[in-house]
Order: structure tokens, then C-alpha cells, then sequence
């Protein structure tokens, strides 16, 4: 039997006689149609086990088993019980024949001869019919296979979010919730149908709070893509989530709601917090650890600048005690004593200046001065090491440059210091360039030297505290490092800045610029202040004074110093030796420690105001001290000593004090002794 093509309908001809089956078949002859022909019913009902057709064309009178029997067991089977039957009849009067065919289930009936266009047009018919009922039982099927897939899908879907370890939601145009899955209600307590918005001013940390819910309904209006991270306030525990939320559109572009999801981020915060607090306990360690080397090596630089001129001091002052000299080896001995106590004392008080710096104790005297006036005594001082060395300073100082407001002594100390700097570093015969100019509304000093330069990679921090390009035992040139950080605070506190750069060619190039005074600034006496100790110093002759002072070559140099100047001294090693002298002896001026054991000199200035009261007089008294810092100045001011001197003492600075303080020089107004008291305290560094 002929299999059916996939593109052709089956119609099965059933009828005894060929000829009748050859009429038929050319009648409904076409590609559409598969015809299958049997010659008996009992064969039709074989076509029928294997095959579906269209329409069966059934002959009435068939010998054996007829038309109506074969009918019968055709609507018996499921198979083809719906199979639509025509009869085909030569008898056309007999009325119960068609009645019996329309019961057995017959569509139609025929009678012979047949019409070829009503045959062909009623087979048509149920050829079309059984198409579309194909068509449509093909798309149940696949309707059915994509509902299937869908309901796996669909399944899929609530399986992989249920069991999703991140948060899952949907939200309307409105942000109100319309999905939500149980890891995000977990996470951060969501429920249908409520709005983020009110959830978030719910559960959000309090300090976020604010920030979350504004940045949230931004968003919600523009409906951009969301991404944030907050921090959730729960009854007991403070959790971080990430937020991300992106919006959905139709296939026409409009905003149907949005999709996020919620990721619980504590762990991963916490992590990050752990590696941010090792990062900074590696670096405060890193820190402590390079503050500790710089410590240690300063502590050791400091112990050499110390020790150094200290062996020359103690070296020449046995010499000279023990052996016999020349009188220029004497000379050469004694100026080589001075020169290293010199720079012994420099390196004191740049110590000192640095602890004032960092206690924020460096107070400054300000009024107008002309710069030139400062660097020319800067210069005048370090006389002896430039001709030690050979060097040449230039100096050229633009005509008309204004006052600047600053404290004359710190600015004379500025240009000091990288004057210094600039001859320690230059050769033997080399050149030192200081320009004076104005720029702008700023005063500009530059000093270059022949020198070496500076290291590229130091240059950052060449003003920093205890910084050195090299502090080796192997290095080439002294110092602690303490100058040019001293440099850059005075200039700072002054207004201006300080800049450092390699010249051109070589050596370095330091460029201080300072802020112009107002043009109508009161003009600054400068001249006057700076050369007050140039004045010529008075004797001391006939004074009675007392030294009180429990180191005995201390004691011992002051009285000699002093009766050299025609003084009459007596002395004390301690507060109870000075009080039982004052008992029968009361000088013209008090000379005393502070640091002493048992009794310091607070104590004593203090029982010395007591007997003023009883002896109805006066005593003029200098604190001469080692303690240096601006504190203990003021702090033996207030307890009633009239000048503060720190040691090692200036002798010239001592001699005018007690004159001044004793009326030799005229009884000078208390406020200029006051002045006299600060100036004198912190001037020692520059002044020979």
C-alpha cells in the first residue's frame, strides 16, 4: 500500500467494480489528494487499521459485506469513527436506503451517475475540514509542549529563587513591591505591595538613612540604573547590603517597573575593614619604626655634633694647663675653645627653637623692618667662617623694596641659617649669590651657592625635622637637620614661604618671599633695635651683687667676670646660703640659679620679696639659667625675677642687663626691660 506524502490528503474509494474506482479516481485526480482505492469493505476496514483519511467514498451495494455493514464497523472504531463517510448509490428511489445511511453516520449520499463538480466540490469541502482539524490538532500539540515548557520554566524560575542566595525583587512604577523572594525578606525584611521607599526610612541605619532614601527616589523618578550600599539597623545586629536595581520597559519603551536584587555584603565590609585597619597598623608601624631610625640617628648625629667641638674645649683646656705655651698657640687655643662653644651653643638653641616649634611656644615680636638691615648683619656675623673658607658673599638688594612686618632677630635668623647652609656646602674660594627684590606684593630673598646641590630625591624633603641627604658616619658635612625645618616655621609664621631648587649649572637655590607691608606702615626703627648691643658696654665698678649658684665653675667664672668689671661680689651654692648672706648683706642686684636641690631660685625670689617688705627696699634680680624654653622665662618673670638670661651667657648681654636693671644706664622704663627680657632670651644664636 502506498505510505502517505506529508503534503497530500488521503481519500479512500471503496467499490466493487474497477470501473467504478477508474471513474472516481479521475474525477477527484489531483496533487492535493492521495486516492486509495478498495475493491470490498473488508479491505477498507484493513486501510483504515494503518491510515487516516479525509472522506470515504463508500459504495452502497457491495457483494459479501455492503456498504451499510462496512459503515457500521467504521463507526465502531475509535480511530475512525469521526471519519466522514459519503454513500454512493445507483438506487435513488428507495428512501429507507439513505434514511439507514444518514443513521450509520453518513455526511452525505449520492447517487449514480455522479456530477464530477458536486463529487469533486463535497470531497473538497472534507478535505479542507480534515486540513484544519490536522492544523489545529498539530498547534494543540505544540501549544501543549510550549505550556508544558512553560510550566517548567515557570517552576525553574521559583526554585531558583527561593533557593537563590541573593535577594530578589520586583517593583512597580511606584517602587511598590510585587515580587519578592525569601532570601530577600531575609535579608532585608520586604513584603508585598509596600513601598522601598517606606522600608528603607524603616530598616536603613539612621545615619544613612537620609542619604539612601533621597538617592532612591532620584532614582525611581529618572529610572536609571541603582547601585548602592547601606547599612540595615537591625534589633541587634548593624548589616551591610548592596543594592542594585535596573528598570523595565515594554516593547513600546515604557516604563513597566523595576528588577533588583540584595546582597548581604556584612562579611565582605568587614573583611575590607580588617584589611584597612592591618594597611594602617603596617603604615603607623612603617611610620614608628622610620621615626625610631631617624631617632636613633639624629640621637647619634647629635651625640658627634656634641662630643666634636666639646673635645676640642676639653682637649686645648688641658693643654693649656698642663704644658707651656707661645702666646699665638695661646691665641689659636683660645679661639678655637670659643669657636667650638660657639657651635656648641648654635646647636643648643636649634634644638631649643625645634621644641618651641613643636609645642607651639615660638612666640615672634613683629613691626616693620627692612630686610636689608637683617641680611647685612647675617652676613656681618658669619664674617669669620667665610673667611675661613675664602668664600666671597654677593649681595645686591634692589633699590625701593618695602617694609615687610616681621620680628627682626627671626628674620636675621632665616637668612642666617641658609646663609650657613649655603657656606657649609659651597668649596674652598667659592661664591655665595644673595639678591634682595621685590615681586609683586612680596619681598624676595634668594641665596644660591657653588655648592654641591641637592639630591633630586631629597629635594622633597630637605625641610623636613631631623632630615638628612646623608647621615652616615661617612657624610661630608655636620649639623643635626634642625636648620632649614626652623627655616621654613619662621617663615611660615612671617606669612611667607620658602621654596628649594638645584641653580641652574650647580649648587642650590633657596628663595624666601615674604608679604610687603602696607606702604603706609609705620616706618621701623630697625637700625636702632638691631644695634642696641652695639652700644659701648658701662663698668660695673662699686656694685655690690650676689651670685647664688650651686655649680661651682659657673659660680667661680661669674665672679670673676664680674669683679673684672669692678663689681664687689659675694656668693652662695644654694638657696640657704644666700638667705643667711641676705640676713647682714643686701646687694644692689640678685644674680641666681633656678635648678638647685633642696631650694630652687622660685623659692629664693620669693623669700627675697618677703624681706623687701621689712627692709623697705628693692632688689633687682636676673634669673641665669640653663632652662631655656619661652615657659620658663615667663614663668620666672611671674615669680618676680625682672630678666630671664639663659646660659651660656652672653657677656655683654649679662653687663647691660645689670646695668640697666641697677640705673648705671639711666633707670629705663620697665616695659623696655620687659622687651629687653624676651629679646635677650632667644637672640644668643647670632650675636657674637
Amino acid at each position: 500500500m502506498n505510505q502517505q506524502s506529508p503534503n497530500r490528503v488521503n481519500v479512500l474509494l471503496v467499490d466493487d467494480r474497477p470501473e467504478n474506482l477508474v471513474a472516481l479516481e479521475a474525477i477527484l485526480n489531483s496533487p492535493s489528494y492521495h486516492l486509495v482505492q478498495a475493491n470490498s469493505g473488508a479491505e477498507a476496514l484493513r486501510c483504515l487499521l494503518n491510515e487516516d483519511f479525509a472522506v470515504i467514498l463508500l459504495d452502497v451495494q457491495m457483494p459479501g459485506m455492503d456498504g451499510f455493514e462496512t459503515a457500521t464497523l467504521i463507526r465502531s472504531r475509535d480511530r475512525s469513527r469521526s471519519t466522514p463517510i459519503i454513500f454512493i448509490t445507483a438506487f435513488s428511489s428507495n428512501d429507507t436506503h439513505v434514511f439507514k445511511g444518514y443513521s450509520l453516520g453518513a455526511v452525505d449520499y449520492l447517487f449514480k451517475p455522479l456530477e464530477p463538480e458536486i463529487l469533486t466540490s463535497k470531497v473538497g469541502v472534507f478535505v479542507e475540514l480534515f486540513q484544519k482539524t490536522v492544523e489545529v490538532k498539530q498547534q494543540a500539540t505544540q501549544l501543549a509542549a510550549v505550556n508544558s515548557e512553560l510550566s517548567k520554566s515557570e517552576e525553574r524560575f521559583r526554585t531558583l529563587c527561593a533557593c537563590s542566595p541573593l535577594g530578589i525583587y520586583l517593583a512597580d512604577v511606584e517602587g511598590r513591591c510585587t515580587y519578592i523572594n525569601p532570601r530577600c525578606q531575609a535579608i532585608c525584611g520586604l513584603t508585598l505591595e509596600e513601598s522601598l521607599a517606606e522600608i528603607w526610612q524603616r530598616e536603613v541605619h539612621p545615619e544613612d538613612r537620609e542619604r539612601v532614601v533621597a538617592d532612591w527616589l532620584a532614582w525611581i523618578k529618572e529610572g536609571n540604573e541603582y547601585s548602592n550600599e547601606f547599612r540595615l539597623a537591625g534589633s541587634e545586629t548593624v548589616r551591610w547590603i548592596n543594592v542594585q536595581s535596573s528598570p523595565m520597559f515594554s516593547d513600546l519603551g515604557k516604563l513597566i517597573g523595576h528588577v533588583g536584587t540584595v546582597r548581604d555584603v556584612t562579611d565582605r565590609k568587614q573583611a575590607e575593614e580588617e584589611r584597612s585597619r592591618l594597611i594602617r597598623e603596617q603604615v603607623a608601624r612603617q611610620e614608628a619604626e622610620r621615626a625610631n631610625q631617624m631617632k636613633d640617628e639624629f640621637l647619634a648625629i647629635l651625640s658627634h655634633e656634641l662630643r666634636t667641638p666639646l673635645n676640642a674645649i676639653l682637649g686645648w683646656s688641658r693643654l693649656l694647663r698642663t704644658k707651656t705655651f707661645d702666646q699665638d698657640t695661646i691665641e689659636k687655643a683660645l679661639e678655637t675653645i670659643e669657636r667650638n662653644a660657639k657651635s656648641q651653643a648654635q646647636l643648643i638653641e636649634d634644638i631649643l627653637d625645634v621644641s618651641r616649634i613643636l609645642r607651639g611656644k615660638l612666640n615672634l615680636n613683629k613691626h616693620p623692618i627692612r630686610l636689608e638691615s637683617a641680611i647685612k648683619l647675617a652676613i656681618d656675623s658669619l664674617q669669620p667662617l667665610t673667611e675661613e673658607k675664602s668664600i666671597v658673599i654677593e649681595l645686591t638688594c634692589s633699590p625701593n623694596v618695602g617694609e615687610v612686618i616681621g620680628d627682626p632677630d627671626r628674620l636675621q635668623q632665616i637668612v642666617w641659617n641658609l646663609l650657613s647652609n649655603a657656606i657649609k656646602f659651597s668649596p674652598q674660594e667659592g661664591k655665595v649669590h644673595v639678591r634682595l627684590e621685590s615681586v609683586g606684593d612680596e619681598a624676595q630673598i634668594e641665596i644660591i651657592d657653588s655648592g654641591i646641590g641637592i639630591a633630586p630625591d631629597f629635594l622633597p624633603y630637605v625641610f623636613d625635622r631631623f632630615r638628612q641627604a646623608d647621615s652616615s658616619t661617612t657624610r661630608s658635612y655636620g649639623g643635626l637637620g634642625l636648620g632649614l625645618a626652623i627655616v621654613r616655621h619662621l617663615v611660615e609664621q612671617h606669612g611667607g614661604k620658602v621654596y628649594a631648587e638645584n641653580n641652574p649649572g650647580e649648587g642650590a637655590k633657596f628663595t624666601v618671599a615674604l608679604p610687603l607691608a602696607q606702604r603706609n606702615a609705620l616706618a621701623a626703627d630697625d637700625g636702632l633695635h638691631l644695634n642696641d648691643q652695639a652700644q659701648t658696654l658701662p663698668t660695673l665698678t662699686n656694685l655690690q651683687l650676689l651670685v647664688v649658684d650651686d655649680d661651682d665653675d659657673t659660680r667661680e667664672f661669674l665672679i670673676a667676670l664680674l669683679e673684672d668689671e669692678g663689681a664687689m661680689v659675694r656668693s652662695a651654692a644654694s638657696v640657704a646660703g644666700a638667705l643667711a648672706a641676705l640676713e647682714s648683706y643686701w646687694p644692689d642686684l640678685l644674680l641666681s640659679d633656678i635648678g638647685m636641690p633642696e631650694a630652687d631660685g622660685y623659692e629664693l625670689i620669693a623669700r627675697v620679696r618677703e624681706m623687701e617688705v621689712l627692709r623697705d627696699g628693692k632688689m633687682p634680680a636676673i634669673a641665669l639659667t640653663a632652662y631655656a624654653r619661652e615657659e620658663e622665662r615667663q614663668q620666672a618673670l611671674e615669680a618676680g625675677f625682672q630678666m630671664h638670661l639663659s646660659k651660656p651667657v652672653d657677656i655683654n648681654k649679662l653687663i647691660a642687663a645689670i646695668a640697666n636693671l641697677t640705673g648705671i644706664l639711666g633707670n629705663p622704663d620697665p616695659t623696655h626691660i620687659l622687651h629687653d627680657a624676651q629679646e635677650q632670651a632667644r637672640c644668643l644664636f647670632h650675636k657674637d
